[in-house]
């Protein structure tokens, strides 16, 4: 099953397959509400208590039909995740590691155009929750699905690099291994002043 994949002002099109095989769950860390701070859509990520939904699965799955050339990228430190939004109207992608052998996104659930009852239909409930020491609000959610998580994806990773389906990626040049975009960097005043910025 396939779903539609759309940036808010509809330049960034596509569609994501196999979203049914994603992990589905929220991440409150404050890299991610940083995120959402530095593209100006802390409304439409964040939830309540400052997560951000995310959908894991292998880039492979990710396709775009329309507006590549609007495909940006970004990271809170030099040594950290790439962060994919489209640069048009700063609406935000997705997440994957910086090397592209070990294949791997974390789609944000408002690129995703479907419906929320059609994503409940497909893909099920949220099934885990991380980095909730980070979360807002009282009480703050509690962890879970972890350590299932973890093993699917990783699972997903070495089944992907075994057959070769990480060289599939609309993120990377996979002659060199770089990124589509070139990633701008925040210096750490930058990053501190976006980690502060947030509710108390």
């Amino acid at each position: 099953m396939s779903h539609s994949l759309k940036c808010r002002c509809g330049t960034l099109r596509g569609y994501v397959d196999a979203l049914e095989t994603a992990n589905r769950g929220v991440c409150y860390c404050r890299d991610c509400q940083a995120f959402a701070r530095y593209l100006g859509r802390e409304s439409e990520v964040l939830d309540e208590h400052a997560g951000t939904e995310v959908f894991q699965l292998i880039p492979r799955h990710v396709h775009f039909s329309a507006g590549r050339e609007a495909l940006a990228c970004m990271r809170l430190t030099d040594k950290g995740l790439l962060r994919w939004y489209a640069g048009c109207c700063r609406t935000p992608v997705g997440n994957t590691l910086p090397n592209y052998r070990l294949s791997f996104v974390g789609l944000v659930h408002s690129f995703l155009a479907e419906s929320r009852q059609s994503l409940d239909e497909s893909v099920g409930p949220v099934r885990m929750r991380v980095n909730t020491k980070s979360a807002r609000g009282d009480p703050r959610p509690k962890s879970m699905g972890v350590p299932v998580a973890v093993l699917r994806i990783t699972g997903k990773i070495a089944r992907a690099f075994i057959d070769g389906s990480y060289r599939h990626t609309p993120f990377f040049n996979v002659n060199d291994g770089t990124p589509v975009a070139r990633p701008e960097v925040l210096s750490p005043g930058s990053l501190k002043k976006l980690k502060d910025s947030g509710p108390a």
